[in-house]
């Protein structure tokens, strides 16, 4: 039997035969998740091909999370919100409404993510699951709609990155700077259509929030998957869920990638990605100053306890925030939103005048609250596109909570925000 990635590994064990890198497989997901910004169109796809009485061959297959869309979205996202919901209590599909939270986030959190799994969704950032071993990855609306109507979806093995992560981060050094750091090195386009699996004694320093960040944003570097390995953190955190272990997989000694690259963690300083892009990235000391209106602390990247525990240490060192600066708080689910309230973290952001939303995606992609004309924003999300958080003259620039919060307390980002000294 030839050696196998962990991406190899899954997608033989999900379309029931051998493959390698290239090969074309027939699957059948475990799960696929849509979103109220790309379940519509998946109906509308799905009514084009059969007949609209009929529904999904397997509804138990699907979730849905109406995360994108709120009260501030408008009339005419309300009524395609309205559709999906209405699709989903028609035919019996589980459905997270408003307010539950990010689907990303409810994928890992609910069980439907897991080891030896491959677990897709109409969303681009659906590669967060690999952190739990498995095989996640995004798809359109167009792939949904298939699954809907057959159950499958056929896709191309993808080739491997591996990523080797040696030793350990500094202090207010984080997960999120790796990722940004990759996207460095690599560049937008350096992972397209490849695996992203990391390995090394590295690994064993970062916790499962941790893994989601880079996991979630492998996809910025085209990657269709960012898997990890199977270890004791992974194994702890399903022990204390009450989740099966059974189906991990790990790489086979002497199989092959295409590329390999390593990352000294003891080295890595503190990142940031320049607006426009993701991988406009410089050490965060080596960024021009630039006074800042907005620092966002949430979404499917930063918006777990870890990111509001490493914000909140930089915070309460200072005693405050600076003058003009609007904090703006979006736990990515209820849970992790009711876990931030019973700590007493929400009332404490609240003294130092943040702005609390509800979970879900917020102001991240612009769809759901939008920042100001002209304004510049410090946020803990994944892009920074022109125009992403609802308006083309912000600049967003991009980095870990402890800099999100470090721009917070100083009112600038760059040369005199020094998280790591």
């Amino acid at each position: 039997m030839p050696e196998q990635t962990m991406a190899e590994k899954l997608l033989s064990r999900a379309c029931g035969r051998l493959v390698k890198g290239g090969d074309i497989v027939i699957c059948r997901p475990d799960f696929a998740m849509g979103t109220d910004g790309s379940i519509p169109m998946a109906i509308d796809y799905l009514h084009s091909i059969a007949d609209p009485s009929r529904g999904p061959i397997d509804p138990k297959q699907l979730v849905f999370a109406f995360d994108h869309y709120g009260a501030l979205s408008g009339p005419g996202a309300l009524r395609l919100q309205e559709k999906a919901r209405e699709f989903a209590l028609a035919f019996g599909v589980p459905l997270f409404d408003v307010g539950e939270g990010i689907g990303h986030q409810l994928m890992i959190e609910e069980g439907f993510a897991a080891p030896g799994r491959l677990v897709v969704g109409a969303d681009s950032h659906a590669t967060a699951y690999g952190a739990l071993n498995c095989f996640g990855a995004g798809i359109g609306s167009s792939d949904l709609a298939g699954i809907m109507l057959t159950g499958q979806l056929w896709l191309e093995t993808p080739r491997s990155i591996r990523v080797e992560l040696r030793g350990e981060l500094q202090p207010f050094v984080s997960a999120k700077d790796i990722a940004l750091y990759l996207a460095r090195i690599l560049r937008a386009d350096g992972a397209n259509y490849r695996a992203i699996e990391f390995a090394g004694d590295g690994v064993a320093h970062l916790d499962l929030d941790e893994r989601i960040v880079l996991s979630n944003m492998a996809v910025e570097l085209g990657a269709k998957a960012g898997i990890f390995p199977a270890d004791e953190t992974l194994a702890r955190f399903l022990t204390a869920e009450s989740r099966d272990r059974s189906q991990t997989v790990a790489p086979d000694p002497g199989c092959e990638y295409v590329q390999e690259v390593t990352v000294e963690l003891g080295s890595l300083r503190p990142q940031i990605a320049l607006p426009h892009r993701v991988d406009n990235v410089v050490d965060l000391d080596d960024a021009e100053t630039t006074p800042v209106d907005v620092v966002y602390l949430g979404t499917c990247t930063g918006g777990r306890i870890r990111d509001y525990e490493e914000a909140l240490e930089v915070i309460r060192a200072a005693g405050r925030v600076a003058q003009g600066v609007e904090v703006v708080v979006t736990p990515a689910t209820r849970r992790i939103n009711q876990e931030l309230r019973e700590r007493g973290m929400l009332d404490e952001f609240r003294r130092y005048g943040a702005r609390l939303e509800s979970p879900g995606c917020g102001a991240c992609c612009g769809t759901c609250g939008t920042v100001l004309p002209g304004q510049v924003i410090m946020s803990s999300a994944n892009r920074n596109f022109k125009g992403r958080m609802g308006d083309a003259t912000a600049r967003i620039f991009l980095g870990s909570s402890y800099s999100c919060a470090m721009a917070a307390v100083e009112g600038v980002v760059g040369r005199r925000t020094k998280g790591a000294s």
